[in-house]
C-alpha cells in the first residue's frame, strides 16, 4: 500500500494551504472547489471500484501549470490522480480520498501533423476522433480507435495502453506512441522516445509510462507514429450456429495467411442487446455473428475468400457487404455493443481477457458455462482476431445477491482467462478493478519487480496511489 494511499489528516492538508499553493501557479478557473462539482470527478465508468473524495480538481492548460501541480503536490505529500475523459472501465482513474484530480482535458491541442516523417504530437486531452479526422485530411491515418473513440483520449489512450477494433492488422496504441513528455512526480519534465522511424538508444522508456495508468508521471506530450491512409474497407457478416463454429472460422482465416483490417464476434445476447436498442435489423437467429474486414486493394476479393472459410466452418449464411455504407452500418452495430448490454440490465461489468486465439472457443463455451451457474446475462463480443474477448455481466445494481453473483461471475471468467493461457486484461487495463488478478498473473517476483519500478519514479506513492497494486 502506498505511504499516502489511507485517508489524509484533513487538518495537515488545510494547514499547507493547498487550494492556496495551487491557485499561485494556476488561473482561478482552473481550480474546482465546489464539493458537488469535485464530486463528479471521482469516477470512470467501472463498476465495484471503490473512489475517495476529492480535496480539489484542477484543469490545466500548459506544461508548466502541470510541474506546478506536482511541486505542490510533492511538498504537500498530497496524491494526485491524473484523469482523461473519464471512460476507461478499470478504476484507474477513480479519485483518492483528498486527492488532487489533475484532468488533462483542456490540453487539447494537436500541435504537429507531419507527412513527411508520417507523425503527429499531440497533448493528452486530444479526442481520438479528433486526431483520426485530423490526420486523414493529409492522408494519413491514426490505427487505434477504441469503441469510446469519440469521447476518450489520447492520454488516456496511452495511460491504459488501449486497442480496438483494427487491433488484429495495425495493433494497439504502444505500437504507436514513438516518444512524450512526461512531468514527474517531483515536478522534473522528462522527454522520452524519439522523433525518428528508428532508435534504440537506452531502456525504452516510452513503453514503460505507456499502460502506467498514470502511476509514473504525467504525460504532457505523445509524438504518436501515423499511416498512409488505407483504402475504404468492405466488411462481411457470417452467421453460425454455434460460437465454437465462429471461433473455429476465426482459426481458419488467421491460419490461411489473411490479414483482415477487422475480425470481431459477436454473440446471440449482444446481437439481440443491439436490436432491442437501435432496430439495426441483426439476425437474432444466429447463436454467433462474426464481421470481417479488410482494406485492401481488392477487398471483395479478399472476402469472398474468407467467405468461402466461414462456409467451411459451418457458417449458415454469409453476406458480403456491397459498399462503404453498408460497412459502416454492420461496424456501428458492433460499436454499440457494450452500450446495447448496458440497457439490458442497467450496469454491466465490462471483462477484457484475452486468450491465444487458438483458444477463444473454449472461452467463450466456458463464458456461457459461467452465466449459467450464476443465472446471469452474460452478453460476449471480442475482438476475435486477437483474442480479445469483452464478456458483458448484466446485472441489478440495486439487487444485492445479483450483484454478488456479478462480481463472482466476472472473477471466473478472468481465472478461465488465466487457465487458457491468456491475460486478465487486453486493453483496459488494471486499476483498482484487478488489482489482486495482477498479482496472481505476474507472479511475486514480477510484482517485487514492478513495484520497485514504482519506487523510482514515485518514491512518496504520491501518483494514483492504491492502483495497479
Amino acid at each position: 500500500m502506498s505511504r499516502i494511499e489511507a485517508r489524509r489528516d484533513e487538518d495537515t492538508v488545510a494547514a499547507g494551504g493547498l487550494v492556496d499553493r495551487l491557485l499561485g501557479g494556476l488561473p482561478a478557473e482552473a481550480v474546482l472547489t465546489d464539493p458537488d462539482v469535485t464530486a463528479s470527478y471521482a469516477n470512470d465508468m467501472a463498476s465495484f471500484c471503490p473512489a475517495g473524495v476529492p480535496a480539489v480538481v484542477v484543469l490545466p492548460r500548459t506544461v508548466e501549470q502541470v510541474q506546478h501541480v506536482m511541486r505542490v503536490a510533492t511538498e504537500l505529500r498530497v496524491p494526485v490522480v491524473p484523469q482523461g475523459a473519464r471512460t476507461g472501465l478499470s478504476g484507474a482513474a477513480n479519485a483518492s480520498e483528498g486527492c488532487v484530480v489533475l484532468s488533462l482535458i483542456k490540453m487539447d491541442r494537436i500541435l504537429e501533423i507531419n507527412p513527411i516523417d508520417r507523425t503527429a504530437v499531440v497533448e493528452p486531452g486530444v479526442i481520438n476522433a479528433t486526431l483520426s479526422r485530423a490526420v486523414g485530411e493529409h492522408g494519413l491515418y491514426y490505427p487505434p480507435d477504441p469503441s469510446s473513440w469519440e469521447m476518450c483520449t489520447i492520454g488516456g489512450n496511452i495511460g491504459t495502453a488501449s486497442g480496438g477494433l483494427c487491433c488484429v492488422k495495425y495493433g494497439v496504441t504502444a505500437e504507436y506512441v514513438l516518444g512524450l513528455d512526461v512531468v514527474l512526480a517531483d515536478g522534473r519534465l522528462m522527454s522520452t522516445g524519439r522523433r525518428t522511424a528508428k532508435g534504440v538508444a537506452g531502456y525504452d522508456l516510452t513503453r514503460l509510462f505507456v499502460g502506467s495508468e498514470g502511476s509514473l508521471g504525467i504525460v504532457v506530450r505523445a509524438i504518436l507514429a501515423l499511416r498512409p491512409q488505407p483504402p475504404q474497407q468492405l466488411v462481411l457478416a457470417a452467421e453460425f450456429a454455434s460460437a465454437a463454429d465462429a471461433c473455429d472460422a476465426v482459426c481458419r482465416i488467421m491460419a490461411g495467411g489473411h490479414v483482415p483490417s477487422l475480425l470481431e464476434i459477436m454473440d446471440r445476447t449482444t446481437v439481440k442487446a443491439v436490436n432491442d436498442l437501435a432496430s439495426m435489423g441483426l439476425p437474432e437467429t444466429t447463436e454467433a455473428l462474426l464481421l470481417a474486414a479488410f482494406d485492401t486493394p481488392d477487398p471483395a476479393a479478399d472476402l469472398a475468400a474468407v467467405g468461402a472459410l466461414c462456409e467451411a466452418a459451418g457458417a449458415t449464411e454469409v453476406v458480403p457487404a456491397d459498399d462503404a455504407a453498408e460497412s459502416e452500418l454492420l461496424l456501428q452495430a458492433r460499436r454499440l455493443s457494450l452500450t446495447a448490454l448496458e440497457a439490458v440490465k442497467g450496469t454491466t461489468m465490462i471483462d477484457d481477457v484475452c486468450v491465444p486465439r487458438s483458444r477463444l472457443g473454449d472461452m467463450l463455451e466456458g463464458i456461457e458455462r459461467i452465466a449459467e451457474k450464476y443465472r446471469l446475462t452474460i452478453g460476449v463480443c471480442a475482438h476475435a482476431g486477437d483474442g480479445n474477448t469483452h464478456p458483458t455481466v448484466c446485472f441489478d445494481a440495486q439487487d444485492p445477491d445479483e450483484s454478488r453473483r456479478a462480481r463472482e461471475s466476472f472473477d471466473e471468467i478472468m481465472a478461465l482467462g488465466l487457465e487458457l493461457g491468456g491475460t486478465i486484461t487486453g486493453e483496459h487495463g488494471v486499476g483498482v478493478l484487478k488489482k489482486e488478478w495482477l498479482a496472481r498473473e505476474i507472479g511475486p517476483v514480477g510484482l517485487e519487480m514492478q513495484r520497485g519500478v514504482k519506487q523510482v519514479f514515485d518514491p512518496l506513492g504520491i501518483l494514483n496511489p492504491g492502483k495497479l497494486f
